[in-house]
C-alpha cells in the first residue's frame, strides 16, 4: 500500500480538477467578458433612467492615475447623467488638483465635486470611511445609483451603459464589473491572470448570482448599486471594519434580500502598473489571511490544499514512477486547461497557462506572509495605514 502512495496522490490531484473544472460554478469560464446591452426590465419606472448617476472614488495619493479615471467617467456615453464626488483621503501628492484639472480640461468642471476627506475614526477603514463620506454628500442628489469607482481605473465611453443595461435587465440590485488590471511586465504576466482566477474560483459569478447561495463576490473596481439595497444593508457603516470591503459590501446585499450580479470587463481596465513581485506580493499579503478569517487552522489547511492541487502535479511529472507521472501530467494538463480563459482574457501567449503552479506558489507565500504580518500586529498595510490589526491570541480561538 505504501508503494501506491505517488499513484494514489496522482489520483487525488486529478479528481479534485475534475471537481474544480465541473462543480466549481464553472468559475474558469467566467473570465470571458460578460457584459452584454439587455433590455431594461418590464416594470423598472422610467425616473431610474433619468436620475443621475453619483460616482463615488476614495482617492489617497493617486496623483499618478487620477487624471486619466476622472477623464474617462467624463467621456461616458452617458456622461450628462453622472456626477463625480472625488473623495481626497488626507493625500500628500496633490491627487485633488490632478482631479480638478482634468474635469477643467475635459470642459465640465462642475460635474466633479473634490471632498476634502476626514481622518477615519475608530473601527473603520480609511477607504471606507472615504467612501462613507462620499455616499452621504451624493444622497443628497437623488441618484438613482451609487456607482463605486477606483481612482486607477479607465473606462470606455460605452462601460456604464452597459452596466446600467445589464444592471436593469436583470433586476439587480448591485452588479459589479472585475475591470482588468495592469498586465505588461513578465511579473505581471506570471501573477495577474492568476488573481482573476483564484478569485472566480473563491467567489464563482454563477453561485453569486444565484440566490440560493450564500457565495456573494464583487470587484471594487467597478461596483453598481441602488440606494435603497445599500440602505437596505446598513449602509456603508455595516461594513466599516472589513478589508476585502467589495465582497464584504456583496454579501451584506444578499443577505439583506437583494439580487447580485458579478461579471468581467470587457474594456474598464486598472491603469496602475505593478512594478515588482514584491509589489504584487504586498497587493495579495494585504487581504489574504482576512480572506481565512485570521485562522491558523485554514491557513494550515489552505497552504496543504495549494501544494496538493497545485504543486504535486508537477512533482510526480518529474517522479520516477510512470504511473504516478502520466496522472501527475494529466492533472497539470487539466490545470492548464482551466487557467488558459484567463490566459486568454489577458491577451498572453497560450503556455502561460503552464506557469499557473509557479503562481499558486507566490500566492501561497504571499498568504504565509499575510499571517506573519497580522500576529505581529502590522496586517492589512495599505498606504501607510494599517487597517487589519491583529494580535496572536486572536488567531488560534
Amino acid at each position: 500500500m505504501v508503494a501506491l502512495i505517488p499513484e494514489v496522490a496522482g489520483g487525488i490531484a486529478v479528481t479534485a480538477w475534475v471537481y474544480l473544472l465541473l462543480a466549481r460554478g464553472a468559475f474558469w469560464r467566467a473570465v470571458t467578458p460578460s457584459v452584454n446591452a439587455r433590455r431594461p426590465m418590464p416594470g423598472v419606472p422610467s425616473r431610474w433612467n433619468t436620475r443621475p448617476v453619483a460616482a463615488v472614488i476614495p482617492a489617497r495619493n493617486e496623483v499618478e492615475v487620477v487624471a486619466q479615471s476622472i477623464t474617462s467617467l467624463l467621456a461616458q456615453s452617458e456622461a450628462e447623467n453622472i456626477h463625480i464626488f472625488l473623495v481626497d483621503d488626507e493625500s500628500s501628492d496633490g491627487t485633488a488638483e490632478a482631479a480638478l484639472a482634468a474635469a477643467r480640461n475635459a470642459g465640465k468642471p462642475a460635474a466633479l465635486t473634490v471632498i476634502r476627506g476626514q481622518a477615519p475614526p475608530p473601527g473603520w477603514t480609511g477607504k471606507l470611511w472615504a467612501l462613507q463620506q462620499g455616499v452621504m454628500l451624493a444622497r443628497e442628489f437623488g441618484p438613482r445609483c451609487f456607482l463605486f469607482t477606483d481612482a486607477d481605473v479607465a473606462h470606455t465611453p460605452e462601460d456604464f451603459s452597459r452596466v446600467l443595461e445589464a444592471a436593469a435587465g436583470g433586476g439587480y440590485d448591485m452588479a459589479s464589473l472585475m475591470v482588468r488590471l495592469h498586465c505588461e511586465s513578465w511579473p505581471e504576466k506570471l501573477l495577474i491572470p492568476a488573481f482573476l482566477f483564484f478569485f472566480f474560483q473563491l467567489y464563482p459569478p454563477k453561485w453569486t448570482g444565484d440566490s440560493r447561495r450564500k457565495t456573494a463576490g464583487a470587484a471594487g473596481g467597478c461596483i453598481l448599486i441602488r440606494p435603497e439595497a445599500l440602505e437596505r444593508a446598513g449602509g456603508i457603516a455595516a461594513i466599516r471594519h472589513e478589508v476585502i470591503d467589495d465582497c464584504a459590501l456583496a454579501r451584506a446585499v444578499k443577505r439583506s434580500g437583494g439580487k447580485v450580479w458579478l461579471g468581467t470587463a470587457e474594456t474598464a481596465a486598472s491603469v496602475r502598473p505593478h512594478r515588482s513581485l514584491a509589489e504584487i506580493g504586498r497587493m495579495i499579503s494585504r487581504t489574504a489571511f482576512s480572506q481565512l478569517k485570521h485562522s491558523a487552522v485554514l491557513l494550515l489547511l489552505t497552504i496543504l490544499g495549494m501544494m496538493a492541487v497545485y504543486l504535486l502535479p508537477v512533482a510526480l511529472v518529474f517522479s520516477l514512477r510512470p504511473p504516478a507521472a502520466i496522472l501527475g501530467l494529466a492533472a497539470w494538463l487539466l490545470m492548464a486547461a482551466a487557467y488558459f480563459p484567463a490566459v486568454r482574457y489577458y491577451r498572453l501567449c497560450p503556455l502561460w497557462a503552464l506557469s499557473l503552479p509557479v503562481a499558486a506558489l507566490f500566492y501561497t507565500g504571499a498568504t504565509l506572509v499575510s499571517a506573519l504580518n497580522y500576529w505581529a500586529g502590522r496586517g492589512g498595510q495599505w498606504k501607510g495605514r494599517i487597517q487589519d490589526p491583529g494580535r496572536l491570541q486572536r488567531s488560534f480561538k
